[in-house]
């Protein structure tokens, strides 16, 4: 993944492959559709708060605490047992995403640490490192091989790279990518899908395509289910051309249905039902 000398961009060579492009502008089409709400004139704070909220909400249904809306608005204390302390990790990450995203462009690897930290602090030392050789993953959701530790140090010092270095690949593929490395790779010993979700949320609203923090992916990555985000990362991580289309492509609707989400909520402050 070495991103010296002349060569090509591989994240840009991704937004070539079939499919890839389609998704691209239908995601850009929702977005700005979203923005020019007459809502996010003058209340696009409270959108965004209401997008942060239903996005954790989300994430936390994919790592198995599949709570209602309202539930999660109402509880205040999260630490009674798994699936309560899973939905208080994803709301601490929503928040926590938006102070780093001024890190990120500069040290991708500092920032993953923060957030697996802000994630699962009942780990201990384990929290915000890498998993060492031997120690077990909890990542129930994701059943594919699991690489070894010399091989996840490789691959996310490339991203890494990939990351700093940035280049001309869309918004969505960048933040797809990042997302399927660390769900592929699982670096830390729990709590991997809730920091690459954070990590996907990080790259869309820091590259500009949702400035705002109105168009929560998650919301969409739970809204297709729990299987056909199993089956997209599989394809993912098949290395296909196919399988990587397919996966961007899954991010990308995700983002769509995100954009639904927040589009309602706009509707609903207009009426003054929210």
């Amino acid at each position: 993944m070495s991103t010296t000398g002349a060569r090509p961009d591989p994240l840009a060579a991704l937004g070539e492959l079939p499919r890839v492009a389609e998704s691209v502008a239908a995601v850009r089409r929702a977005v700005d559709r979203a923005y020019g709400h007459r809502v996010m004139r003058r209340r696009s704070n409270e959108v965004a708060s209401e997008a942060a909220l239903r996005g954790a909400r989300g994430s936390a249904a994919l790592s198995g605490a599949d709570w209602a809306l309202e539930e999660v608005r109402r509880r205040s204390d999260f630490g009674v047992d798994e699936q309560a302390r899973t939905v208080g990790a994803a709301l601490r990450l929503s928040a926590e995403a938006g102070q780093l995203l001024s890190v990120w462009r500069q040290s991708p690897l500092r920032v993953l640490a923060r957030l697996h930290l802000v994630a699962a602090p009942d780990r201990g030392a384990a929290a915000g490192r890498p998993r060492l050789p031997g120690e077990p993953v909890d990542e129930p959701l994701v059943e594919l091989p699991l690489p070894a530790p010399d091989e996840v140090a490789t691959r996310l010092d490339g991203l890494a790279e990939l990351v700093v270095a940035g280049g001309s690949a869309p918004a969505l593929v960048t933040a797809a990518v990042v997302h399927g490395e660390l769900l592929a790779l699982r670096p830390f010993g729990s709590r991997n899908g809730l920091v690459a979700r954070a990590a996907e949320r990080i790259v869309l609203i820091g590259s500009g395509l949702d400035p705002k923090a109105i168009c929560p992916a998650e919301v969409g990555h739970a809204e297709q289910g729990r299987a056909s985000y199993a089956a997209a990362l599989a394809g993912y991580t098949s290395g296909t051309a196919e399988g990587v289309a397919g996966w961007i492509a899954h991010c990308g609707r995700s983002v769509e249905l995100g954009v639904r989400e927040s589009t309602a909520v706009c509707e609903a402050l207009q009426r003054g039902a929210a």
